[in-house]
């Protein structure tokens, strides 16, 4: 008898890999809005209007609910509306933790609800072990959210030491899996209530899906108040990018490892080059968290940064020289992209001026070394 199929066969199949009614063996694609009753004014879905869901929406919740090793999902037309639709599940006045490095975008978020008197919030140190845990308040925390690897520093949390220490003061933990995806980790395995994906990156894998999901550990009253949320304000993901998203899922994990190889031959390559300062990947035995990494993630990923001799305008010129290496943001897609984050972050950005941000795609690592070897030298 099959035992349950591996992560890789389900990202493969879609959860299903033959369509019941037609036998097509792609996802069929549902673009209705509404839905008819029948004689007895009974529908014949669970659904009565696109705000709610259909089975392309459904389909796409089923593989990540799978994937991730949750018993549902909730998909929604950005990253951030995912973000903000559990973080408005948060009582008003409780108490937030986060860490000071993470995606610029939630953390702006976070410290717009601490303005509005909305939360209080403690953003702790994610480079030093103990700092989560004194920065909880027993009773008090309602939600700890943390992203690891930390974008874009790529700091290593345990994910495990946090769910332990979220619980213990009754908070709920949330993870932000996206820059490793459940190809690379799985935190609701390592104790998380809540991961997050922003599915615009490796999940989808083609920079031409937005989208953002959620999926908890269990199905609660919280959890219902997240899909009460999404079906009143409606942030759903629509089918069209549901079906993008599939086809992207699976090719997910030969996407990811092809990335992730690469990653670390780069990584290596570089990690002692004259012209940087320092290279930052889980993947090194230099990185402070790769004993951390070796023990939560399965690989190490194909995010990165660099951080160049020299300040702004040194680095500002080794991203201009790029060829191969695309000047954009987001990441995850099968090509290269490298970026200044600084600049892109902002004002109220803690980013070093001299890092470099690189999403490793799937080129030749021969053709992603040489364009990093002469831009440095250009630089």
């Amino acid at each position: 008898m099959l035992n349950q199929p591996a992560p890789e066969t389900i990202a493969a199949h879609s959860v299903h890999a033959i369509d019941e009614q037609t036998g097509a063996i792609a996802p069929p694609l549902h673009m209705a809005t509404s839905y008819a009753r029948d004689k007895d004014y009974l529908l014949k879905v669970p659904q009565s209007y696109l705000r709610y869901g259909n089975a392309t929406v459904t389909h796409a919740e089923r593989v990540l609910a799978a994937l991730d090793g949750g018993p549902d999902a909730a998909v929604f037309s950005s990253g951030m509306s995912a973000v903000v639709t559990l973080l408005d599940t948060v009582p008003h006045g409780a108490h937030v933790v986060a860490p000071s490095v993470m995606y610029y975008g939630t953390r702006d978020w976070l410290q717009r609800l601490e303005r509005l008197g909305r939360v209080k919030l403690t953003l702790f140190d994610q480079a030093d072990p103990s700092a989560l845990a004194l920065a909880v308040r027993p009773g008090v925390t309602n939600l700890v959210w943390i992203e690891t690897p930390a974008n874009p520093t790529w700091d290593l949390i345990d994910i495990r030491s946090a769910a332990d220490t979220a619980h213990s003061a009754g908070a709920v933990l949330a993870v932000d899996g996206t820059c490793s995806s459940p190809a690379v980790t799985r935190p609701l395995e390592h104790g998380a209530d809540y991961v997050f994906h922003s599915v615009t990156k490796y999940l989808n894998g083609h920079s031409d899906v937005l989208g953002g999901a959620l999926i908890p550990r269990v199905d609660d009253e919280r959890w219902q108040e997240v899909h009460t949320l999404r079906n009143m304000t409606g942030c759903i993901l629509a089918p069209f990018d549901c079906w993008l998203l599939i086809r992207g899922i699976r090719t997910l994990f030969v996407r990811l490892r092809a990335a992730s190889a690469s990653a670390m031959q780069i990584a290596h390559h570089f990690e002692n080059h004259p012209q940087l300062q320092r290279v930052l990947y889980p993947g090194l035995k230099s990185h402070p968290g790769h004993h951390i990494a070796q023990r939560q993630m399965d690989g190490f990923g194909a995010m990165m940064s660099i951080c160049v001799r020299g300040g702004l305008l040194e680095t500002g010129r080794v991203v201009r020289a790029l060829r191969v290496f695309l000047p954009a943001t987001s990441l995850g897609g099968v090509e290269s992209l490298a970026e200044h984050r600084i600049i892109v972050e902002g004002p109220t950005s803690s980013v070093p001026d001299n890092l470099i941000r690189l999403s490793i795609g799937i080129e030749a690592v021969a053709d992603l070394i040489a364009d990093l070897e002469q831009a440095l030298a250009q630089a």
